[in-house]
């Protein structure tokens, strides 16, 4: 796996964005200068982020979201684990 995140990326399981090994690792989100932790998904392409709408959920108990615009930053916060882990000494 590279050291970009993907372009754009989804927590949402349904969603045809989610990617569960990037999750994994952890993303951090930029958005506007500020570091946000409640991002849902987002789009660095096109400049956007979802966040929940504070508590509110629809009728399928999945959050309610509002779509923000601006500028997206996306980085990883942990690097990526080499495959075949401690090779045996001997």
């Amino acid at each position: 796996m590279s050291d970009t995140p993907p372009d754009h990326l989804s927590i949402d399981p349904s969603s045809p964005y989610f990617d569960q090994p990037a999750l994994e690792r952890g993303v951090g989100i930029r958005f506007k200068g500020v570091e946000r932790k409640d991002v849902e998904e987002y789009s660095i392409s096109e400049g956007w982020i979802r966040v929940a709408l504070g508590k509110k959920v629809d009728r399928r108990g999945r959050p309610l979201t509002i779509k923000l615009t601006g500028e997206v930053e996306a980085w990883f916060e942990r690097g990526a684990e080499v495959e075949g882990g401690d090779e045996a000494e001997g």
